[in-house]
Order: C-alpha cells, then structure tokens, then sequence
C-alpha cells in the first residue's frame, strides 16, 4: 500500500523534485567550483563537477584538462583504482596531448603508493616485502614517461622514483628467495636470487642474492655452480660479510640468515 501511495503521489508531482543546482552553469562556472572543491579537500564533490562538465561541455576547452583534474582528485582521495583508470582513459584519448606527460606521472604516483594504503603506513613495512605488481606498474609508467619525454618537468622525479622501485623489486626477490631457503626449498631460492642478477645488476640486494645462489647450489650439490658464483661474489664484493672468513666446510652461509 505505501508504495502504491508513494507511485500515485509522485505520479500527481506532489513529491518535490530534486533541484540540480548546476543547472545552467557555464563551462566556466563548473571548472571553478570544481577546482576550489579540489583545493579545499572536498575530493568526491569535485570528481563529480568535473564529470558534470566533461559530459555538458564535451568538445569545450575545459574538458581535457577536467579529465586529468579527475585523475588528480581520485589520486588524493586514496582511490588509486580510479586515478589510474582515469589517466589511462587520458592516454588512450589524447596521446599527442601536451600534459600527457602527467598523465604518465600521476599514473606512476598512484601504483607507487598502491602498497598496503593506510595500513602500510602504519605499520612502516619495507616495500620490499610487499606484492610487488604496483611497483612493476609504477617502474613502467615513469620509464615510459622519462623514453617519451625526457625532458619533461617530472623527468628528474620519475627517475628518482625508477631507482627506489629498481632495489625494491630486487629486494623482494631476495625476501622471496629467503623464503625458499627457509623451507629448503633451494631450487626456488636459486631461481629467485638468479632474477636479481639477471634483471637487477646494479642493486643493493645483489650481494645477497649471490650469497644465497651459493648456499643453493652447495646445498644441491651442484659444486660447479656453486664455486663459479662463489667467484663472481668475490670479485664484485671482496668485503662481503658473507664471504669475508667464512668457509662452506666449517660454516654453512645460511647461517648469516
């Protein structure tokens, strides 16, 4: 009864409708708004301004940029998902744009900081030992930004950022791999630590890898391997802590583990 009531009411317009305070306003009027709702912290009531002008003025000259204003606003209100869906409808629309190049950038901020969010903070966890697919998709998107656009304004930060995320994917392959050895399971520690050294020579967990390739062989008994890493390691880290007095005889390397 009460929704036949509530279907006849409205039929007769006795229910109010809800006014659109927009309505009427101009092209200009709505980036304003959206842009000050932006600059004061009022992320969603933004996003919704800017996706009220694109769709109201689509050809009009504010439209790129609200797309990229979305991305942004998305990006600040925690919703990476949204921020890099956005960015790449930019790309794919506008790849000759002259801002795409922050497109590339604020898609790499947004995988980068896609960790563990607020509990990552939290908690302080080496990104290293996090799921490390954000920080491929971040390495990515800043490679492709600094090969298309090397100078670009946010080249020198990208590059920056490519470093850290280069040694934090080394390390999560080590932590991997020192997973492995932890259960003696030395072929997967092998295979993990061997990454490093293939893709990731320049990194700090290269020292370790190397150590942990030895322990792996020797524990396989592949003496060959073993002792043609166990030179390589020592010729690139003469100092190493893990080769420094330390023979696989008398003390096992794992025991540094």
């Amino acid at each position: 009864m009460l929704l036949a009531v509530t279907l006849t009411l409205g039929g007769c317009g006795l229910l109010p409708e809800v006014k659109d305070e927009t309505a009427g306003w101009s092209a200009q009027k709505l980036y304003s708004e959206a842009k000050d709702n932006l600059n004061d912290g009022n992320y969603e009531r933004a996003v919704k301004l800017f996706e009220t002008l694109e769709s109201r003025y689509p050809f009009g000259r504010y439209a790129q940029q609200a797309q990229l204003e979305v991305a942004y606003a998305y990006y600040k209100d925690n919703e990476p998902i949204s921020a890099i869906a956005a960015c790449d409808r930019f790309i794919k629309l506008h790849p000759n744009h002259p801002n795409v190049d922050y497109a590339y950038y604020l898609k790499g901020l947004a995988n980068f900081n896609d960790d563990l969010g607020m509990l990552g903070n939290l908690v302080e966890q080496d990104m290293s030992e996090r799921d490390p697919q954000a920080a491929r998709d971040a390495f990515l998107s800043f490679k492709e930004l600094v090969t298309r656009f090397p100078d670009s304004k946010y080249a020198a930060d990208s590059r920056a950022r490519m470093t850290y995320l280069v040694n934090a994917l080394a390390g999560n392959e080590v932590h991997v791999a020192k997973y492995y050895m932890k259960r003696k399971a030395w072929v997967a520690a092998a295979n993990r630590a061997r990454e490093v050294v293939k893709t990731y020579p320049d990194a700090p967990a290269l020292e370790e890898a190397l150590a942990i390739m030895v322990v792996s062989y020797d524990k396989m008994g592949l003496t060959g391997l073993r002792d043609d890493t166990q030179r390589v390691m020592a010729l690139n880290f003469p100092n190493s802590k893990y080769t420094q007095g330390v023979n696989l005889d008398e003390r096992p390397w794992y025991s540094f583990w």
